[in-house]
């Protein structure tokens, strides 16, 4: 059974749902600590969001040099599949595995309700599960959701096919071109600033929209 690690920072608010969504795609949740430099021998790795107290910086700024990070990094280094889902996506930023930043939401309001997104690529580790230009409803929570780079790097992501998501319709936090999430070069890494493990419903069933991530990245641990 594939062995999939969820990260409890301080203040994390997602981490049960991201644990639940795992073992809903029949994987093993496995419990992280920020402070511990051990992935406990995990196939993949999630960063969960909620963990507000960053946010008096820039979200994720401390985070990024939790312990853990430090052995995320360097198991996404050698290809392990990684997600970052809200904050989480914000950590991945200032950790340096995914480019850009997640800046404050224009207009300064919290957004939270559900949101239609666009899958635009379906060969990463955590969307193969997915159709090119199916359209998801996923739960959006997030006050620092407005994602952000230079022109040359929007140009970069853009012509290696490495947006993964775009907002459809109306787009919540002013995000650039209408980016809700993106992807390293080989797929293995994902941020993702809508929250899958919201969208699986635990009295009708889990919903594909949601778990389509956590089932897509047990296929490819599976057919490693």
């Amino acid at each position: 059974m594939a062995r999939i690690g969820v990260i409890t920072f301080p203040g994390t608010l997602d981490d049960v749902d991201a644990a639940r969504a795992v073992r809903l795609a029949g994987a093993e949740a496995v419990s992280l600590w920020h402070a511990d430099a051990d992935l406990k021998n995990v196939d993949a790795v999630i960063v969960p969001g909620g963990f507000s107290y960053g946010d008096y910086l820039r979200a994720g700024a401390i985070a990024r040099f939790a312990p853990v990070m430090g052995k995320v990094v360097e198991a996404a280094g050698r290809g392990m599949p990684t997600l970052g889902i809200c904050n989480g996506f914000q950590v991945l930023c200032e950790a340096g595995l995914l480019p850009g930043a997640l800046t404050r939401n224009e207009g300064l309001h919290f957004v939270c309700r559900d949101q239609w997104l666009r899958v635009e690529r379906t060969d990463t580790a955590w969307t193969s599960r997915y159709e090119p230009g199916a359209q998801i409803l996923i739960p959006v929570k997030n006050a620092e959701g407005r994602y952000q780079a230079t022109e040359s790097v929007l140009d970069e992501l853009e012509g290696e096919g490495r947006v993964v998501f775009r907002y459809s319709g109306e787009n919540p936090n002013g995000s650039q071109r209408d980016i809700a999430g993106i992807s390293s070069a080989n797929g293995r890494i994902v941020g993702l600033m809508p929250h899958p493990e919201h969208a699986t419903e635990p009295l009708t069933g889990p919903s594909d929209d949601g778990l389509g991530m956590f089932l897509s990245v047990v296929d490819t641990l599976v057919s490693a």
